[in-house]
């Protein structure tokens, strides 16, 4: 068949997607569901996909799907509902309210440092579920608590996860990774730099929120930009976000003390409709507490990361290489039991609880509480993954990239963040994301001329965005905050800020690449 209408036909499915949760804001679990059979049977008849081969590259999607992004989605509600239900959750309201009682700084605090925190060192949705919980419980609005966190979400995953969505692209496209690992942090700076202001700008919904704390909001940009420039040309992809992040959020909270400290004992209100905290001293042994599940999901990642080898060693004797996809093209899954995110922050709180003296019947029962809770997010996260599963192994990817080429000619450049957005709107990962499209760019950019570096780079700077309208990445943020349901609201509202991102990024690349050389 013509490689033009299988382009067209390629992207029937991601059109479905946009449309029915962005314009018909239908439920996500039951839209994702009707996609996936879609999908399956557009890539049976279209691409001539064995039934069989469909079947298993579904299965495969949905055991990723469960192990490790739903555990993760579990594992971070799991600490969430035990600190309400053990009033810990006040202790951390009263401790922020101590930092600053400004909406505007919280938000840089939780959503873009505490959040890019968590995707450097954990990611599969750690940032979005952990710091959107905590916003919701604080007195934000819920549905902005999730849509802030997917905005907030995307420049740190470039770098999340000590480094793999870029190692994994110097790998599939055979390129140096510290070069790669540059021209990433200068493509993304600008936006580090902006994506703090429009935050601010969000919680208020105004532009003059910006007024008394346009300082604090670049330093909180600046000082995660420097770093991880920095940090990525002189030691690669593993510490970038880790560096940049932690960076960001210590100016954040130093500066947020100066300007709060004469207003400590005062009685907060975060908005007419949120309750009013007294805010009272808490001893150091309190906070600590409190934040336990927390220090220790940080201190288990790091500890377990390949910044300590041996334990990092030790760690991946558990773990299973599963063949399940039947097709042309099959390799064994990889399953890591222990140290995955998902398991670390099930294990923090656990041990955490017990410092807390809490009973374990009582952990089991939250536990339970909370897997009642998701059952709509599992459908829906089930689906998107074996979508994408499906999608890939029949070359359907394949033939959206050839379109896009195809049709673009010279102007490629401006296209190549898009197809990355494309990538992790599918996938839910930017990883993934790069396995499907890096080395197309890459091909790509040397037959047009152009630093394949660049265009590269320009693949993962672009699945950045795709994160904040990703399926999979929605489920997440509704999961957290009790909004199962409201997918295509929240959609509706990333899809537009996920445009211009991609659109700036785009004139960015096309412009850059006459300056960076093959």
């Amino acid at each position: 068949m013509n490689e033009y209408i299988l382009f067209f036909i390629a992207i029937v499915p991601i059109i479905w997607l946009i449309v029915s949760l962005g314009a018909l804001k239908l439920p996500a679990h039951k839209t994702c569901f009707f996609t996936a059979i879609l999908t399956f049977v557009i890539a049976v008849i279209f691409w001539k996909m064995s039934f069989m081969d469909a079947i298993t590259a579904s299965v495969e999607g949905i055991a990723i799907a469960i192990w490790p992004i739903l555990l993760v989605i579990v594992a971070a509600l799991f600490t969430y509902n035990l600190a309400v239900e053990t009033k810990s959750m006040d202790t951390m309201k009263n401790m922020l309210s101590s930092i600053t009682t400004d909406e505007r700084i919280q938000v840089l605090i939780l959503a873009w440092g505490f959040g890019g925190f968590l995707e450097a060192v954990a990611g599969y949705g750690t940032a979005v579920a952990i710091p959107a919980s905590i916003l919701a419980s604080i007195g934000f609005n819920p549905v902005f608590a999730a849509i802030i966190c997917l905005i907030a979400n995307t420049v740190p995953t470039a770098f999340g996860a000590i480094g793999i969505p870029v190692t994994t692209l110097a790998t599939v496209t055979g390129l140096d990774v510290m070069n790669l690992s540059y021209l990433i942090s200068i493509q993304l700076a600008p936006f580090i730099i902006i994506i703090p202001f429009a935050l601010v700008i969000l919680t208020k919904k105004s532009f003059k929120a910006i007024k008394g704390v346009f300082w604090i909001t670049l330093v909180s940009g600046v000082s995660f930009a420097i770093p991880q420039i920095f940090i990525a040309k002189y030691l690669g992809a593993e510490l970038p976000a880790l560096v940049g992040s932690l960076c960001s959020m210590l100016t954040t909270i130093l500066i947020a003390k100066f300007m709060n400290k004469k207003n400590k004992n005062e009685i907060i209100q975060h908005d007419s409709d949120s309750e009013v905290i007294v805010q009272s001293k808490i001893s150091l042994k309190q906070g600590v507490l409190a934040w336990l599940p927390y220090i220790l999901l940080c201190v288990l990642i790091l500890i377990a990361s390949p910044l300590f080898p041996f334990v990092n060693e030790f760690l991946a004797k558990f773990s299973s290489n599963i063949q399940i996809y039947s097709g042309e093209g099959a390799k064994p899954i990889h399953f890591t039991w222990i140290n995955t995110p998902g398991m670390m922050i099930i294990i923090a709180t656990f041990i955490a609880g017990l410092v807390q003296k809490i009973k374990i019947s009582t952990m089991v029962d939250v536990f339970i509480k909370t897997l009642k809770q998701l059952t709509k997010s599992f459908i829906t996260i089930t689906s998107i993954v074996a979508i994408s599963k499906i999608m890939s192994y029949s070359t359907m990817t394949s033939s959206i990239s050839f379109g896009l080429c195809a049709i673009t000619g010279t102007l490629y450049p401006i296209i190549a963040p898009l197809l990355g957005a494309i990538g992790t709107f599918v996938t839910g990962s930017d990883t993934s994301a790069n396995i499907l499209f890096g080395g197309l760019q890459s091909e790509a950019a040397k037959s047009l001329g152009i630093n394949p570096y660049w265009i590269a780079a320009a693949n993962t700077a672009g699945a950045t965005a795709g994160k904040m309208i990703s399926p999979q990445s929605i489920a997440i943020a509704t999961s957290a905050t009790g909004l199962i349901g409201k997918e295509g609201k929240i959609f509706s509202s990333t899809i537009k800020f996920c445009l211009v991102y991609v659109i700036i990024l785009g004139i960015v690349v096309y412009l850059g690449g006459n300056f960076v050389g093959i």
